[in-house]
């Protein structure tokens, strides 16, 4: 019962949290199309890609899988190498071993609870499609934290001639994720399962052993929602993004360690300019940006 306790009131301190995040995003962040941004090309991502009322027909696709996940009653026996009960969205109680938490949830719980909003997704679709147009050839995709395999459809679906790697801790969701990307067709996802602490820094050593200009152009980082995972993951990929690279860290107000790692990464040396925009982050390297931080909506 103690235990039960705690993951509630965890819970009730997170709500209370994200509420107050929410609140003070919207009261200090900049309702613009693009105005006060030095840069023509963080310009044109803020205005004519981000705030773009274009839609894509591949969207439609994705939502019906979505809307699918979401009546799949199958129970799936969950490992996970995160922050534990609560702390990582739609977090429910676990049995903990060896710092791996383990769990059954169905499907549909996960997609109601765990799943990257629509917008959100839609956001990612279009940074991927804008890079692809704007550099004119492949382009090399990270994601951490696949989970049913939403996000990585969003950002898989602009150009089947990039390539994206995702990684999941569990392979019970991993299998649902690769039923989703069958369903429509993505051929261009690679998946590798375990402990991201190992398997991503094995698998870029790899990929640069196998190329030797190997970098990652976009890195979107959703897995394990603490400080020390986040900069962890951060630190390791840095080594291969590039000026024209684009990191995007999700949930940065989804609690303190999450605030707490996006205020550092906002520090580090390498990072030129951040954007808030509350349910995401997105951070860039172009020492010819200002050293600016911006608020914003989408």
């Amino acid at each position: 019962m103690g235990g039960t306790r705690t993951v509630r009131q965890m819970s009730v301190k997170q709500v209370l949290f994200r509420s107050g995040a929410a609140v003070r995003h919207a009261l200090t962040a900049w309702n613009t199309g693009g105005e006060g941004i030095h840069s023509p090309r963080l310009f044109e991502l803020v205005r004519f890609v981000l705030r773009s009322n274009e839609r894509f027909y591949s969207w439609q696709h994705i939502e019906k899988e979505r809307r699918r996940l979401l009546r799949d009653p199958r129970v799936l026996h969950v490992t996970d190498y995160g922050a534990g009960p609560g702390g990582q969205r739609g977090q429910t109680e676990s049995g903990v071993q060896g710092g791996v938490s383990t769990y059954e949830r169905t499907v549909a719980d996960i997609a109601r609870k765990s799943l990257e909003r629509p917008k959100v997704g839609q956001a990612l679709f279009r940074i991927v499609e804008w890079m692809g147009r704007e550099r004119q050839e492949a382009i090399e995709m990270i994601e951490l934290g696949t989970s049913l395999g939403i996000s990585s459809a969003y950002m898989a679906s602009p150009a089947r001639r990039d390539r994206l790697t995702t990684f999941e801790g569990c392979a019970q969701t991993a299998a649902v994720a690769q039923e989703v990307w069958q369903a429509l067709g993505l051929t261009n996802i690679s998946c590798i399962e375990g402990n991201i602490d190992t398997t991503l820094a094995d698998t870029l050593y790899r990929y640069a052993r196998e190329r030797k200009d190997y970098h990652i152009d976009i890195a979107y980082l959703d897995a394990n929602h603490t400080t020390e995972a986040t900069l962890r993951y951060f630190a390791t990929l840095l080594p291969y993004l590039r000026a024209h690279s684009i990191c995007i860290i999700d949930d940065i107000h989804h609690s303190e360690a999450m605030e707490r790692a996006w205020r550092d990464i906002q520090q580090m040396r390498a990072v030129t300019t951040t954007m808030d925009y509350y349910h995401f982050g997105l951070v860039f390297f172009d020492t010819h940006y200002l050293r600016k931080h911006y608020k914003l909506r989408l």
